[in-house]
């Protein structure tokens, strides 16, 4: 829809939308900056074991990304749809894979899980409103392949779910996407489970190439769809190394996560 056809009340709704998005993510930036100075600061010092913390860090992390979803829901800036959550809250010792359209997906899926572990690229340690979060709750920083599989491994035994954008940034609308073979090579030489997560937009919104107040004509709808588990025991048993198991399943969760295209 062309913005000039848009009628006054049209108009008027889109301007409101600039408004209400700009406002929750003022919102969320003073509340990452009250949790990275206040809150976890007090965690640090009445929680001494470091894992029971990262848990307790990583509660609080759901609900006020709960909170942040529902005031963008109640303040017209989107609108979003969960289906088969509970499926996605039941999983232990698993991988949760996801395509990434948008800059709140993380946001979106993180604010149904208790506890989320999640793979964060490194820039993301040096954002002045997220670096205290992402090191509070134990997250795990996608720079040195040395350690990274040993991190993961460590975590998932401990029953933990790992969350990973397997194309390693934001989707280009129109364009086609490829997965990075890093989740595939973690699930392999773990021996995990993934669970598919696929998140539709409509329109696109917050891509990597829109500034967040570039808003659709219309409201955003996402709809976050979690899907079947994919066992990785079939890929290795059917393989002839971990190399050759992690390319194809690398194929498999192509297919998976990114269904209209296959």
């Amino acid at each position: 829809m062309a913005g000039r056809s848009l009628s006054f009340t049209q108009r008027c709704n889109k301007y409101w939308r600039v408004i209400a998005t700009g406002s929750c993510f003022v919102i969320f930036g003073i509340g990452a900056l009250c949790l990275t100075f206040i809150v976890f600061p007090l965690m640090t010092w009445t929680t001494r074991d470091q894992s029971q913390r990262e848990m307790r860090v990583q509660s609080i992390i759901q609900h006020a990304f709960d909170l942040f979803c529902r005031t963008m829901k109640f303040t017209g800036a989107i609108d979003y749809r969960f289906d088969n959550a509970e499926q996605m809250q039941q999983d232990r010792h698993c991988l949760i894979v996801a395509n990434h359209p948008s800059l709140i997906d993380y946001v979106l899926i993180a604010s149904r899980l208790p506890q989320c572990d999640c793979l964060v690229k490194a820039a993301i340690w040096h954002n002045p409103f997220m670096k205290g979060i992402v090191k509070a709750a134990g997250y795990i920083p996608n720079r040195d392949p040395e350690s990274l599989l040993d991190d993961c491994s460590q975590r998932l035994n401990h029953g933990n779910v790992l969350l990973i954008f397997p194309e390693g940034t934001r989707t280009t609308p129109g364009q086609a996407s490829k997965l990075q073979r890093g989740a595939a090579q973690i699930a392999v030489r773990t021996q995990t489970d993934l669970r598919v997560v696929h998140i539709r937009v409509n329109p696109d919104f917050l891509t990597k190439q829109k500034k967040w107040y570039q808003v659709p004509d219309v409201k955003p709808f996402f709809h976050i769809e979690v899907k079947n588990k994919i066992k990785v025991d079939e890929f290795i048993q059917n393989s002839d190394s971990p190399t050759t198991a992690a390319r194809q399943l690398n194929r498999h969760l192509s297919s998976a996560i990114f269904p209209d295209i296959a």
